[in-house]
């Protein structure tokens, strides 16, 4: 019975490689990686060989940077992600890393290659509804129900990450103007402004807030007078999400609902970008795209060709 032929450009395995043999040597012996690194290493290494030995290559010296990107390439477009491209590409590198120390080579090929960008992740956030009821709080208005009201009106509010809220005093606060002064990343100082409903929350929190000794006057503090960390507000902000929305919540997605809301809203991305205290632009980008459904419902009843013909008549 004749052997099937197989078919052009099918991969095969590599044959082995003493080179890279010896790369795995070195790693496990003078670098003592894990077995699990050591297998990964191998895997990676074996692909670039199998496509080094299709194009009839004798050793790692004649492989160029041009082909590597055509391999790189290759990978992307057969569904490998950006992640563990820029794994293989790190494993190639250090590979010739050590090819040139054992002067197997002259010259490393994947010294300047780059994977293609990882896509960045829209942030999850609250539509209008759901942080409306998120912040219609109708419980007991006892002291613990006082404060995590006014710190979630407060993040909503004022879009603050969660280390600028931890991290405020007092005297910070100027609710008689609707201000809060916070020192951002990169020790930066804004000026936000605090909306109707979270100055009421605060000034609700601050009648029952205990006094505390001292110059420092934290304006979130346990029932023990302690300033509250940043992990403590998590825990309450993920507590008050599971008992008024039935959804675990994380800070950063009331931010990052403040910022869309407003870029909705008022269309303008610098001054969002600037409430938001981001350095770059292109970081508050990425609140234009979250909700083109609703951006597409505005165009519609705005635009004089798009209107309806039961709205022209």
């Amino acid at each position: 019975m004749k052997a099937t032929p197989e078919p052009a450009g099918a991969a095969t395995a590599p044959a082995a490689d003493s080179d890279i043999d010896a790369f795995l040597r070195h790693l496990r012996t003078e670098r003592q990686l894990s077995p699990r690194t050591l297998e990964a290493y191998a895997h990676d290494l074996q692909q670039v060989l199998l496509f080094r030995q299709q194009r009839q290559l004798s050793d790692w010296e004649q492989l160029t940077a041009q082909q590597l990107r055509h391999y790189v390439a290759q990978q992307h477009q057969q569904g490998l992600s950006p992640r563990s491209l820029q794994r293989q590409l790190s494993a190639i590198r250090s590979f010739y890393r050590y090819l040139l120390r054992e002067r197997r080579c002259q010259l490393n090929p994947a010294l300047d290659l780059r994977a293609p960008k990882t896509g960045k992740k829209l942030p999850k956030t609250l539509d209008a509804d759901l942080a409306g009821r998120l912040l219609d709080d109708n419980g007991d208005p006892d002291w613990l129900q006082l404060r995590d009201q006014a710190m979630l009106e407060l993040f909503y509010s004022s879009g603050l990450r969660l280390a600028e809220l931890a991290g405020l005093d007092v005297a910070d606060l100027d609710l008689q103007q609707g201000e809060v002064r916070v020192l951002g990343k990169g020790n930066k100082t804004r000026l936000l402004p605090v909306g109707r409903m979270a100055r009421a929350a605060l000034q609700a929190w601050l009648a029952v807030r205990p006094a505390l000794p001292g110059a420092a006057q934290p304006v979130f503090v346990s029932q023990r007078g302690t300033q509250l960390t940043p992990r403590a507000i998590q825990l309450r902000v993920r507590r008050r999400g599971v008992e008024r929305i039935g959804q675990h919540l994380h800070p950063h997605m009331l931010r990052h609902s403040f910022a869309s809301h407003m870029l909705e809203s008022s269309g303008d991305l610098r001054a969002v970008q600037e409430l938001l205290g981001h350095a770059d632009i292109s970081t508050t980008q990425i609140y234009t795209h979250l909700d083109f459904q609703h951006l597409a419902q505005v165009y519609d009843k705005a635009h004089p060709r798009a209107k309806r013909k039961a709205d022209t008549e």
